[in-house]
C-alpha cells in the first residue's frame, strides 16, 4: 500500500521496488527467493474465490520447484485466504506461510519487514508442512486463525489451537502441535463459485427476513449462534426456515460467536432444535474456515449427505477431532 489522496492503495511497481531494495532479504543466511506477482494487486477486502484460486494455482504450478512459499497478503481477509488454501492445496506437505503488515511496507515503522524476513526463514526451515499465518512474532495454523485487531501489531490469534512457533532471539517451534508431513500425493482443488451465506444471530433477530434467500440456489450457510450453539426461541421462526433449507439441500453449519470454545448441539434446549432441524455442528471451527470448507466440499462434487458428514470431521487440522 502507498498513501494517495484517496487513501492507502496497492501499487505494484512501488511494492516490487521496496522488496528488491530490502538488503536484508539478500543477506547471508537468508534463503534464495523469487517474486511472483498476480496481474492485479488488490486491497484484500476485494478478495473473491477467483483470487483464492489464482493464488492456489500459482503455488500448485510451482510446487515441485520450491521448498516453500510465502504469500504476501492484506490483513483484512488473510484468515479467509489461509483457510481456503489449507483445503484447496490438498495433501500439502510444504510450508505455505501467509503474512503481511498492519503498517504499510513503505512506512518507516512498518512491521512488514520482520514479518517477511521471518516468514521466509520459516518457509525454508523444513519444520512446517502446512498453511500458516505468521504475524507479530507468532506462527499460527492458517485455518485456526482469526483477525483479532484492526490496529494492534498482534493482529491475529488462534483461539482454539496452540501457537505453532514463536520468534524471539531464535525461532522456537511447538513441535507437538505441528502437522506431520503428508505422504499422500499433492493435488490442487480449485473452488467453484458456490452460493454461500453467513448469518450472525443477535437478540431480537427477525429470522423471517432471511427466508427469501434460503432457496435451492443457496448451497451452504453458516449460522453464528450464541455460546455453544444456542438460538433465541421466542419467535419460532428459525426452525421452519432451517427445515426448508435442509429440504432444498442447503448445508446449515452452526458456529459460535465466541472466539474460544466449541459448539455442542443438543447440550441446551435452545440448540437441540437446530440439531433436530438438520443443522450440523461446526464444533470449534472458525467462521472463516467453515466458509472455506463448504466451498471445498461442494467443489469436490460430494453429495449433500457426504458434505454434512464431513463438515463435522477434521480434514486438515481445522477443528478438534
Amino acid at each position: 500500500m502507498i498513501k494517495t489522496s484517496e487513501g492507502y492503495k496497492p501499487d505494484r511497481k512501488s511494492f516490487s521496488n521496496l522488496l528488491h531494495n530490502m538488503d536484508l532479504l539478500r543477506a547471508e543466511g537468508m534463503p534464495s527467493w523469487d517474486l511472483m506477482e498476480l496481474d492485479e494487486l488488490l486491497d484484500s477486502s476485494n478478495m473473491t474465490v477467483a483470487e483464492w484460486n489464482k493464488i492456489g494455482k500459482l503455488i500448485a504450478d510451482a510446487y515441485d520447484k520450491y521448498d516453500g512459499f510465502v504469500v504476501l497478503h492484506g490483513t483484512d481477509t488473510m484468515a479467509y485466504t489461509a483457510s481456503a488454501l489449507s483445503f484447496m492445496l490438498e495433501h500439502n506437505s510444504k510450508p505455505v506461510i501467509i503474512t503481511g503488515s498492519q503498517i504499510p511496507l513503505y512506512e518507516i515503522r512498518s512491521d512488514g519487514r520482520d514479518n517477511i524476513i521471518t516468514s521466509l526463514l520459516i518457509a525454508a526451515s523444513d519444520m512446517v508442512y502446512e498453511v500458516c499465518i505468521y504475524f507479530g512474532n507468532k506462527l499460527l495454523r492458517g485455518n485456526r486463525t482469526i483477525k483479532y485487531s484492526s490496529e494492534g501489531l498482534i493482529a491475529f490469534v488462534s483461539p482454539n489451537y496452540p501457537v505453532l512457533a514463536e520468534a524471539g532471539i531464535s525461532i522456537s517451534y511447538n513441535k507437538a502441535y505441528l502437522k506431520e508431513k503428508d505422504t499422500e500425493e499433492f493435488s490442487y482443488v480449485p473452488f467453484d463459485k458456490i452460493p454461500i451465506g453467513v448469518i450472525k444471530v443477535f437478540p431480537g433477530i427477525q429470522f423471517e427476513l432471511f427466508e427469501p434467500i434460503l432457496t435451492e440456489k443457496l448451497k451452504g450457510i453458516v449460522i453464528e449462534t450464541f455460546g455453544a450453539g444456542n438460538i433465541p426461541g421466542y419467535s419460532g421462526a428459525l426452525l421452519p426456515i432451517i427445515k426448508k433449507a435442509f429440504e432444498n439441500g442447503t448445508i446449515v453449519t452452526v458456529c459460535s460467536q465466541c472466539p474460544q470454545g466449541s459448539v455442542s448441539l443438543g447440550e441446551y434446549e435452545t440448540s437441540m432444535a437446530l440439531k433436530n432441524a438438520g443443522a450440523v455442528s461446526g464444533y470449534d471451527i472458525t467462521t472463516e474456515a467453515a466458509v472455506a470448507k463448504l466451498y471445498y466440499l461442494f467443489s469436490k462434487g460430494y453429495t449433500a449427505d457426504k458434505i454434512k458428514y464431513l463438515m463435522e470431521k477434521n480434514l486438515c487440522g481445522e477443528m478438534k477431532g
